[in-house]
């Protein structure tokens, strides 16, 4: 039998992991301290918060850090990875979350939860629902403290966006922003910016459209790259969206590692949602020869489920990414996107003629005459 040792990772989520993994862990966490260093050794050239202000001085940093973010050495950087300590900062600028905030008057958050305090709505009752379940291992997000601070974002937001309300998987989102940037009120905008901004829209409202078009657009990219796995699939009858469709709205927060996500959280808050696709299509590719040998629905699930949980090494998982795919570009999605718009529209609105058809044909024999 392996044995198995306790140890908290980056986040202080519990693990028991074999000894292995605890020395991937452990090791990773050596790493983060250089990466840590390296970024402070850059600061103490080119001056404190470089990357957010540099040439910010007298006008809005956050209209001049679009631009700079796009230069190759920060790119760089932050594909390696942005130490957790300089997350907060680097994301709330590199997202667009700042000025977002900044548009909105200073006490929005705290005037938000305030009116929406006490109301009841069936987005309320499923957030409800849905805390206790939100990484139930973890000490402070399972305790009074982290569920009312979680709620409470949660619920605000699902006023701001009615439209949007609350899908479940945006409480893992929200969970692990909350971690990040230890501030309630710098995760509020995160969360805003993410659904708003970052992802396609629509990807939480009631019909999940944008969903149904982001799983549509990956089997499109997976049959391009990944042609022998998707003729696989087809003949064992497996649906990548079985997987793929947690990926996508829990931003892998429920299936890889802590680091592993906000790694991947790091690269789709400077470059965009392309990197989902991209590190969606790796972890296939990486368990191709494995995948291939699937008799059955069940076991490419298996496959899967069991390597997931055990990438603790996000060097590894990005550089898989990067080097065996290269990144899509945000070109190349939007027009999958725009195909699949289409034709995703259209289902949706032969299920609502369908539905409407069947209530019509209900109401008629619920009303009819009983002889």
């Amino acid at each position: 039998m392996t044995r198995k040792v306790a140890i908290l990772d980056l986040y202080a989520f519990p693990l028991e992991v074999p000894l292995e993994d605890a020395a991937l862990l452990n090791d990773l966490k050596k790493r983060v301290k250089e990466q840590h260093r390296q970024w402070l050794s850059i600061e103490a050239s080119k001056g404190e918060d470089w990357y957010v202000d540099r040439f910010a001085r007298n006008t809005p940093f956050l209209d001049t850090f679009a631009a700079y973010a796009k230069s190759k050495q920060l790119k760089g950087m932050i594909r390696k990875g942005i130490p957790p300590a300089l997350r907060p900062k680097v994301w709330l600028a590199s997202s667009g979350a700042a000025k977002k905030r900044s548009t909105a008057p200073r006490s929005y958050y705290n005037d938000l939860i305030e009116a929406v305090e006490n109301r009841v709505t069936p987005a309320t009752r499923q957030i409800d629902q849905d805390l206790p379940r939100t990484f139930p291992t973890h000490p402070w997000l399972d305790s009074k403290e982290g569920q009312q601070s979680l709620r409470r974002i949660l619920v605000a937001y699902s006023f701001r966006d009615s439209r949007v309300g609350y899908c479940q998987g945006m409480n893992f989102i929200t969970a692990l922003l909350l971690l990040v940037m230890r501030s309630e009120e710098d995760a509020f905008w995160m969360l805003a910016v993410l659904l708003e901004d970052v992802l396609h829209s629509d990807t939480y409202s009631d019909n999940l459209y944008g969903c149904h078009i982001e799983q549509r657009v990956f089997k499109d990219l997976m049959r391009q790259r990944s042609p022998r796995l998707a003729a696989h699939f087809h003949d064992i009858g497996f649906d990548v969206s079985l997987v793929t469709t947690e990926w996508f709205l829990c931003l892998f927060s429920k299936s890889l590692p802590s680091e592993t996500t906000m790694r991947i959280w790091d690269v789709l808050f400077n470059e965009g949602a392309s990197i989902i696709f991209t590190v969606a299509l790796s972890l296939f590719q990486t368990r191709e020869d494995h995948l291939l040998c699937a008799r059955n629905v069940g076991e490419a699930l298996r496959i899967l489920h069991d390597a997931t949980p055990r990438l603790y090494n996000p060097d590894t998982v990005l550089k898989a990414a990067f080097e065996g795919l290269g990144m899509m570009t945000s070109y190349t999605i939007a027009k999958h996107r725009e195909k699949q718009g289409v034709v995703v529209a259209a289902e949706l609105q032969q299920k609502l003629r369908q539905s409407t058809t069947t209530c019509d044909i209900g109401s008629r024999l619920c009303g009819a005459t009983v002889l």
